[in-house]
């Protein structure tokens, strides 16, 4: 119940104006701070809306691959850089940024403990390949690829998702050369 409670705080804290607005302003931590917020949110919440509608969730997303496909495409719909410039300037943009990415989080949470292994490896690569792809995109574009951030801003953020690649790889790269006998990947 409290992660509940901590889910709908930090929602309705993101929501504020002020912080809405300064989070907005800066490129990496519009990217990198407030849409994993968001998505944490959903995720903080997931245990009680899965719980309390459970017959819908074991029927529509048996296996998670139905959840987990549906947060592939939210997730990289919001890593293209024309849907921040979007968020900025169309309050529809906006509204479904705040809608869709707690369901994604949501989704995660019932999806990831549904998926096999060899699933989980597939959606770990895929997201691994995708933040170095959006990483040298934002870092060797040499143009100004958002219209509301500046060029400087951009490549801030292709070095942020570097370090991100860079972390998942180390990651990887210690779970390949570690001991799970005994739980699963991630």
């Amino acid at each position: 119940m409290r992660q509940i409670f901590v889910g709908i705080l930090l929602y309705a804290i993101l929501v504020l104006p002020p912080i809405r607005l300064y989070l907005e302003s800066i490129m990496v931590t519009h990217m990198l701070v407030q849409l994993p917020l968001l998505i944490f949110t959903g995720w903080l919440i997931s245990k009680y809306i899965v719980g309390k509608y459970r017959s819908f969730f074991s029927k529509w997303n048996t296996y998670g691959v139905p959840g987990i496909i549906f947060v592939a495409i939210v997730t990289t719909y919001w890593m293209i850089p024309r849907t921040l410039d979007e968020a900025l300037t169309m309050n529809i943009m906006e509204i479904f940024k705040f809608i869709s990415l707690p369901i994604v989080g949501l989704l995660i949470r019932d999806s990831w403990k549904k998926l096999e292994g060899i699933g989980k490896s597939f959606i770990y690569l895929n997201y691994l390949s995708m933040f170095g792809l959006m990483a040298w995109l934002y870092i060797d574009s040499p143009i100004q690829i958002c219209n509301n951030y500046l060029e400087t801003e951009q490549k801030i953020l292709g070095w942020g998702m570097l370090v991100i690649t860079a972390c998942m790889i180390f990651y990887f790269i210690q779970y390949v050369f570690t001991d799970h006998t005994e739980e699963d990947f991630c």
